[in-house]
C-alpha cells in the first residue's frame, strides 16, 4: 500500500505544509515534461507478488513481522495485515527471456519466504483472497504496527465518519460492516509495471484501461469472502469498499472514490491524472519533506518526488499511473493492480504475459483507443469481468459485443503474441505463457471457476469452516506442484480431514444465516416462524440491530401452555423473550461455550462481535459437529485402522 517510512502527522497545519510539498512536485513533474527529462524508447516491466502467511490449518498466521525480520536487507516489505507480505521485483527489460528470469525470481522469493516462515510454523499461499478469513481476524492487533497504518486507519475512519460497509451480491450476498481498514487485508494481488515515454503515456494508459477487462476476465481468482461466494473477482468489489473514505454527505454528492477505475479517457499527458488526484483527494498522511524540485532541477539533477508519490500512493486507480527514477534518470511507469496473486507462479505470468503483450500490440492495431471505443464500456467491461469472469460479454471496438472466452481467443491472443514478439521475447516462453491462457479459456476453469465448482461439489458435507479450510487446503497443495490451475482436480473434505481444526472455536460452527424478530413484534409471528423453519432459539433484535433478548421454544410452549393465545390477545415478543442474554464471541473456544452452556442450563448462545449479532450457536450446531468427529474417527478406524492426519486433499 506505498511507502512504509513516513512520519505521520495529524496537525492540519503540517499537512497543508505538505501539501505545499507535493503542489511544488506536481510543479516539478510538469517542468521535467516540458524539458524532455525522462527516458523514452525504453520497456521495461517489474511486478509486486502479495501472498498470504497461513497456518498448517489454512487460517491466516499474524506472523509478518517475524517472518519479515528474518527476511531483513531483501526484497520484501510489510503489508497492511500481519498475516500478508510483499516481494518487490527487480525491473527488467522487456525481451528475450525476461518472462522466465521473472517467473524465476518468484519462485526464489516465494522460496526464501516459505522458509522464513516455516520457522513461526507458517506457510505461504498465493490466492487474492483467502477463504478461511473469517471477521474475528480482521482486527486492528493484526494489523501491521506501523505509524503509517495506525495513522492511515485513524484518518479514514475520521473522514468516514461511522463504520466501513460491505455489500457485495454474488451466489450469496455479504452485508458486513466493520469498524477499521482491515477488510483491506483481506486482498492480495500481481501488480505488474510497464514503463512507457512521456509522448505515448496517454495512448498507451487508455489501452491499458481497455484491456484490463479482458486479461482479468482469463485471471479471476478471489470469488470466496468471509464464507460467501461472491464476485469472481470479489477483491475489486472489496477494495472499492474496504477504503471508501467519503461522508454520507460526501456519497450523497457522488464525490469521487479513492479506489476507481476512473472517469474517462486521459487526453493528452500523465498531468491530468496528478492534476486531478491532488485536487480530489486531500492529503491523508504527510512524510518527510525533500529539498525543493526547482532547486533540484536547476543543479542538473533529477528530484525524487517523494511528496507527490506518496499521496499517489493513498489513490487507489486500478491502472496507476508511476513516477521514478532509475540510474539517475526519471521515467513514467503503468502499475496494474487489478490482478491477482495465484493461483500459481506460471499462471500469474501467464496473466502478465498476456497483459504485456496486448499493450506493446494495440498501439500499432488500434492506434487511438479514443476513436473506436467509448469510456463507459471499457468501464462496464472491467466491472463485468470482476462479477462473472469468462461469463460475461463485452463491449469491444467498434461497438461490437463479445462473450470474453470468444474475444479472447479469436481476437485479442494472437495479438498478444504479435506484441510479444515484436519486442523480442523467447518464442518459447510466449507460446508457453500465452498457451497456458488459451488452455485455461478453452477450459472455462479460471481460478474462480474452479474454486466455486469445487464449493459446489461439496454441497452441503460438513461445516462451512471445513469447506473453505478443504478448498485452502487444496489451492496450497496444488499450487506446490507448479500444476496450472485449468488442471487442477476440484477441491474435496477427504475423510480424513482434521474435524477438530474446524471446530475450536464459536465461530467455526456458529450458524449466521439468521432469522429474528423485534421486541414489538407479535409473538404468534415468532412461533409461526419457529414452526415454519423448525428453530428452537429466535434472537431478539431492536432498530439498531442491537441483540435484547433471545426467544426460546419453551418460553412459547409455555404461553401456550396458559391460554394466553386464545380470545384475541395480542402479546409483544418483549413480554415473553429473555432479556440480556448470555452471549459469546466468535473467538471463544468452543469448549469454553460448551461448559457455559452447561453451567448456566442454556441451549442456545448468541454470538456478538463489536456489538452486533453475528451467529448464534446451539446445543444441535455443536451436536453435528461431535456427530462428523464420530463418523470419521470411528469410521476411519474401521476402514483404515486408524484416522487421518491430513487438513484436506485435493481429487
Amino acid at each position: 500500500m506505498g511507502h512504509h517510512d513516513e512520519n505521520p502527522a495529524r496537525d492540519r497545519g503540517e499537512l497543508r505544509v505538505f501539501m505545499r510539498a507535493v503542489l511544488a512536485d506536481v510543479h516539478a513533474l510538469e517542468r521535467m515534461l516540458e524539458e524532455g527529462l525522462f527516458e523514452s524508447g525504453v520497456r521495461r516491466i517489474g511486478a509486486e507478488q502479495e501472498m498470504f502467511l497461513v497456518q498448517e490449518n489454512m487460517e491466516p498466521s499474524a506472523c509478518g513481522a517475524e517472518v519479515l525480520a528474518a527476511l531483513s536487507g531483501s526484497s520484501f516489505t510489510a503489508e497492511l495485515g500481519l498475516f500478508n507480505l510483499e516481494a518487490n521485483l527487480r525491473p527488467r527489460l522487456l525481451g528475450g527471456d525476461s518472462l522466465g528470469r521473472m517467473e524465476a525470481e518468484i519462485e526464489d522469493c516465494l522460496a526464501r519466504a516459505r522458509e522464513a516462515a516455516g520457522d513461526h510454523g507458517a506457510r505461504v499461499l498465493l490466492t487474492g483472497i483467502l477463504p478461511t478469513l473469517r471477521r474475528e481476524h480482521l482486527i486492528l492487533e493484526n494489523m501491521t504496527p506501523t505509524p503509517r497504518y495506525r495513522e492511515l486507519n485513524r484518518v479514514m475512519s475520521e473522514l468516514r465518519g461511522g463504520e466501513f460497509t460491505t455489500l457485495i451480491k454474488g451466489v450469496d450476498e455479504l452485508h458486513a460492516t466493520h469498524d477499521n481498514v482491515m477488510l483491506e487485508a483481506c486482498n492480495t494481488s500481481f501488480q505488474v509495471h510497464f514503463q512507457v515515454g512521456p509522448d505515448e503515456f496517454a495512448n498507451l494508459y487508455n489501452l491499458a484501461q481497455a484491456i484490463t477487462a479482458p486479461v482479468l476476465a482469463a485471471a479471476v481468482n478471489s470469488p470466496v469472502l468471509l464464507g460467501h461466494r461472491l464476485w469472481h473477482e470479489s477483491r475489486v468489489a472489496l477494495f472499492q469498499q474496504s477504503l471508501d473514505a467519503r461522508s454520507k454527505a460526501h456519497q450523497a454528492r457522488g464525490s469521487r472514490q479513492r479506489v476507481s477505475f476512473g472517469e474517462r479517457w486521459v487526453e493528452r499527458s500523465v498531468m491530468e491524472i496528478y492534476r486531478e488526484d491532488v485536487a480530489r483527494f486531500k492529503v491523508l498522511i504527510a512524510g518527510e519533506r525533500d529539498e525543493d524540485p526547482a532547486a533540484v532541477l536547476d543543479r542538473g539533477e533529477i528530484p525524487a518526488l517523494r511528496a507527490l508519490c506518496l499521496h499517489n500512493g493513498t489513490v487507489y486507480r486500478w491502472n496507476r499511473p508511476c513516477y521514478g527514477v532509475k540510474d539517475g534518470v526519471a521515467h513514467l511507469r503503468i502499475e496494474n493492480r487489478a490482478l491477482p496473486a495465484g493461483p500459481t507462479v506460471a499462471d500469474e505470468i501467464a496473466n502478465a504475459s498476456f497483459y504485456f503483450g496486448l499493450l506493446s500490440a494495440l498501439a500499432e492495431e488500434l492506434g487511438d483507443v479514443r476513436e473506436v471505443m467509448e469510456f463507459d464500456h471499457a468501464r462496464a467491461n472491467f466491472v463485468a469481468v470482476a462479477r462473472y469472469g469468462l461469463s460475461a460479454r463485452l463491449n469491444w471496438t467498434g461497438g461490437r459485443s463479445w462473450s470474453a472466452e470468444e474475444l479472447i481467443l479469436d481476437q485479442l491472443l494472437p495479438l498478444a503474441h504479435g506484441g510479444l514478439a515484436a519486442q523480442g521475447v523467447d518464442a518459447g516462453d510466449r507460446e508457453r505463457f500465452l498457451g497456458l491462457i488459451e488452455d485455461r479459456v478453452r477450459a472455462g476453469r479460471t481460478g474462480a471457476q474452479w474454486a466455486l465448482d469445487s464449493l459446489e461439489r461439496m454441497g452441503a458435507q460438513g461445516t462451512g469452516d471445513a469447506r473453505s479450510r478443504a478448498l485452502a487446503a487444496a489451492m496450497y497443495q496444488n499450487q506446490r506442484t507448479g500444476v496450472p490451475v485449468h488442471r487442477w482436480p476440484p477441491a474435496v473434505l477427504d475423510a480424513g480431514s482434521d474435524l477438530l481444526a474446524g471446530c475450536e472455536k464459536v465461530g467455526q460452527v456458529m450458524t449466521t444465516d439468521l432469522f429474528t424478530v423485534h421486541p414489538e413484534d407479535l409473538v404468534d409471528l415468532a412461533a409461526s416462524l419457529m414452526d415454519w423453519e423448525h428453530l428452537r432459539h429466535v434472537p431478539v433484535e431492536d432498530d439498531e440491530g442491537v441483540l435484547v433478548g433471545i426467544l426460546s421454544h419453551r418460553r412459547v410452549l409455555r404461553l401456550v401452555g396458559r391460554g394466553m393465545r386464545e380470545g384475541g390477545a395480542t402479546i409483544a415478543v418483549r413480554e415473553v423473550m429473555q432479556p440480556d442474554p448470555l452471549t459469546v464471541a466468535p473467538e471463544t473456544k468452543t469448549l469454553e461455550a460448551i461448559s457455559m452452556m452447561r453451567k448456566e442450563r442454556v441451549s442456545a448462545l448468541p454470538v456478538v462481535s463489536a456489538g452486533r449479532l453475528v451467529g448464534i450457536v446451539t446445543e444441535h450446531d455443536f451436536l453435528a459437529a461431535a456427530a462428523a468427529l464420530l463418523e470419521e474417527r470411528l469410521g476411519g478406524e474401521s476402514e483404515r485402522g486408524g484416522a487421518g492426519d491430513g487438513v484436506a486433499t485435493a481429487g
